[in-house]
This record gives C-alpha cells, sequence and structure tokens, in this order.
C-alpha cells in the first residue's frame, strides 16, 4: 500500500513537472551598454532573436539582462562580438534556477508555521479570500469590488479603503496595481501589506494616510497570467486571452503595451508570441479595459496611480514619445523623495533607486499604463520597478518579501503625502 502511495505520488510529481514549461538550456546573459546605440541595438536584437528582455540596464551605470533561447546563443553572442560589446554569462542554465526556486519556496514554507498573506507568494484564491475578508471585518473601511471576470473567468477584484466612502471630495485618491506582468511574484505582496497597513495594522504615524486619502488597491491586475505562471510557466508574462484570427497557438498579449496611447509604435513586436506582442488594437485585453474604466470612473480626484513592477529599483514617469508633463518637476520631485525613504532602508546588497523619464533612463516603450494615465490628466503617474538585488532578478526569496514591504510602503506613504499637498493646492 505505501509503495502504491508512493508510486502515484511520484506520478503525479512528474506529470506536473512535465507539463510546465521548461527552460532546459536557456540561458541569461549581461550585456554593458556604452551608448543609447547599444540599447537600440539590444531593442532589435530583442525581435530579431526572440530574447526576453529581464533587465533594459542604464548606459554606463547597469548592464542589461536577457535570456537566450538555446538555438540562438551562439548566434546571439556573435552579433555583439561582431558590434564589440562586452557580455558574460549570467544564468548558465534558466531551468535550474527555477527549480531550486521551487524546492527553496516549498522548504521555506514547510519551515512556518503560518505567514500572513502579504509576506509569501499566494494564489490568486488566497487573495481573493483575504480581500474579501477585510470586506466583511471591516465593512466601514474596506468595500470589495469586482471589476467583472478575466478572460478565463477569474473576478478581477480591488478594494476601496475610506473613512468616508469616497463621499469626500475634498479628499485625493490613491491608485495602485501590481502583477500587471503574470511573472513578477514579488510585486502582489507590496500591495497587500499596503491594505494591511492601512486596515489591520494601522500606526498612529499614518492615521493621515487613512483619513485624508481614498485609495484603490488592485493587488492582481493579471489574475490568469498569474496563476499560469504558478501552474504552467513561471516565466510568463502576458495575460491568457485567445483569438484565434491572430493565432491559433499563442495566448495572451503584453498588458502594458496594450493601452490606447501611440499604441503600437515603439518597443513592441507584431509576434504575437512575442513576450511584448500589444496585441491585435488597444484596449483588446479585458484587464486593460478594467484599470482605463477605474480610471475613468476616479479621474476628477485621482491623484496619483502607482503601477508596480519588478525587478531593476527604478521609480520612472513619462512620456516615452520625448515630451515631458507639464508639471515635470512636481512629479520628479515626488519621485525622488520617495526613492529616498526607501533607499534608507534597503538591504545592503540592493541597489539604489535610480529615479526619472522612463524613455531617457531606460527606453521608449508604447502603450503603456504609465503614459496612458498621465495623459489621461492624472497628476502622479509612476513606474515602480521594485529592488534589484543583482542576483535574483525575477526569483526573489521569500525571506525578501518582508523587507521589501517595509521599505515600499515608507516608499509609497510619503508620495501620498507630498501628493495630498498638491492636490489641496489643485482644489
Amino acid at each position: 500500500m505505501e509503495v502504491k502511495l508512493f508510486c502515484t505520488i511520484l506520478i503525479i510529481f512528474v506529470q506536473q513537472s512535465i507539463c510546465k514549461q521548461q527552460y532546459n538550456g536557456y540561458t541569461v546573459y549581461g550585456v554593458t551598454l556604452r551608448d543609447q546605440n547599444d540599447i537600440e541595438f539590444i531593442r532589435n536584437l530583442e525581435a530579431e532573436l526572440s530574447l526576453d528582455l529581464w533587465q533594459t540596464g542604464m548606459v554606463g551605470i547597469r548592464d542589461a539582462y536577457l535570456m537566450v533561447k538555446p538555438e540562438y546563443g551562439d548566434h546571439f553572442k556573435q552579433r555583439l562580438d561582431e558590434r564589440g560589446m562586452k557580455h558574460y554569462l549570467h544564468v548558465d542554465n534558466v531551468q535550474r534556477s527555477l527549480d531550486k526556486f521551487e524546492r527553496d519556496f516549498t522548504n521555506w514554507k514547510r519551515r512556518r508555521e503560518s505567514t500572513a498573506i502579504y509576506n509569501t507568494y499566494a494564489r490568486y484564491d488566497e487573495i481573493d479570500a483575504y480581500m474579501e475578508r477585510l470586506g466583511s471585518e471591516y465593512p466601514d473601511l474596506v468595500t470589495v469590488v469586482n471589476a467583472g471576470p478575466s478572460f478565463d473567468g477569474r473576478p478581477v477584484k480591488y478594494v476601496k479603503i475610506s473613512t468616508t466612502n469616497f463621499m469626500d471630495t475634498s479628499k485625493p485618491i490613491y491608485f495602485m496595481d501590481a502583477a500587471m506582468h503574470s511573472r513578477e511574484w514579488v510585486t502582489p505582496p507590496v500591495a497587500l501589506y499596503s491594505m494591511h497597513r492601512l486596515v489591520e495594522d494601522l500606526r498612529e504615524e499614518d492615521r493621515d494616510l487613512l483619513e485624508n486619502i481614498d485609495w484603490i488597491i488592485m493587488p492582481v491586475a493579471n489574475p490568469d497570467g498569474y496563476e499560469y505562471s504558478h501552474t504552467d510557466d513561471r516565466m510568463w508574462r502576458r495575460s491568457r486571452s485567445f483569438n484565434a484570427t491572430v493565432s491559433t497557438v499563442c495566448y495572451g498579449a503584453d498588458i502594458n503595451r496594450n493601452f490606447d496611447f501611440e499604441f503600437g509604435t515603439v518597443s513592441v513586436s507584431s509576434d504575437p508570441c512575442s513576450q511584448i506582442y500589444p496585441g491585435p488594437y488597444p484596449f483588446s485585453e479585458i484587464e486593460t479595459r478594467y484599470l482605463s474604466n477605474i480610471m475613468n470612473e476616479y479621474l476628477d480626484r485621482m491623484e496619483i496611480y502607482q503601477n508596480i513592477h519588478s525587478y531593476g529599483s527604478y521609480i520612472l514617469y513619462g512620456f516615452d514619445n520625448e515630451t515631458l508633463p507639464a508639471n515635470v518637476a512636481q512629479i520628479h520631485l515626488v519621485g525622488a523623495a520617495m526613492g529616498a525613504k526607501i533607499d534608507a532602508l534597503k538591504m545592503s546588497d540592493a541597489v539604489y533607486y535610480a529615479v526619472g523619464n522612463s524613455n531617457f533612463v531606460l527606453y521608449p516603450a508604447s502603450g503603456t499604463a504609465q503614459d496612458y494615465a498621465q495623459d489621461k490628466g492624472i497628476p502622479f503617474v509612476y513606474t515602480l520597478e521594485l529592488p534589484d538585488f543583482g542576483r535574483y532578478d525575477f526569483l526573489v526569496p521569500p525571506e525578501y518579501i518582508e523587507q521589501i514591504n517595509t521599505e515600499t510602503w515608507a516608499g509609497l506613504a510619503e508620495t501620498a503625502r507630498l501628493a495630498r499637498l498638491f492636490y489641496r493646492d489643485r482644489s
């Protein structure tokens, strides 16, 4: 009986391993950038060789990191050598790194009797249950909203946190979302921890954040992709929509290229299998439409929108079309204050935050949530790329989550207070 049970468990484990996307032979290379032409070259090479750009890098400051398929490894290095670009092996086998992360995460969970949902990598149904519990236990503060079904039918939910049921127009609205890109698992904990600090663990020094500001927090903007990254493909980035007229084999689109601002013009691919495929048209993805609906519904009071990603240690703002918002000085001031607060608490092995216009700090991209929100008229809009530790990439050890939550909350709180001051002047 014990042998039969062991064999059954083994078969299930093997079947699950086989079903998951495998990355044996995939490598990640670091590439040193000398000038903007090198960045342009990397972007073109990304499309040519179906590369997965993990980290764009900054000229003379931070290297770019790219995942390369086994069949393109030699050609990739040859192209860099021809251009005289320095490169080195960063990850020698992606699958081995994924397997190690999974083992370490499993062992970490076993060692802990219980873990708060905001200090672990929770599944979507657990996140959903947490939001519903907050709504049930704190009905005077928390309203759980179901924006509608995802492509696969999951409820896309967010919470509204307010002492005045969103009726006090003298209060600005702070909107944040996370997990727009599925594989960025470390982002939902930041959103969940923000809920926790505002509702379950409100401290005296933060009372002004609850009483003077209304909050909208969506911890998982892409629930289908997020779940798929847990069950089938840890490196999945896009949504999970299917359109047979576009492709019969490839699913989804990059939600952060699917907004209706300069759609499909730069840093995208027409290949529906690409990580940066923007979709067949703006707002083709239901998840993108939900985010747009929230912005439009509360546009008159929405003072700040925080689009949380991982990784890189960046605080970025628009636009990506080589123009700047009229209030760029204020945007930079608030962003720099956020970066300073986080840096003051950061771990010693984390990179200091870089703050600036995304087009100049990194590279131009089209159809982004950041530029769409800024163009709609939300005064303070940021793409927040959570810490870069130089070696973990997307596979941040769960032991780091609590620290990332703590330091990021300090930065978010600072932006909330400053944004409220500017909102009062605007009012």
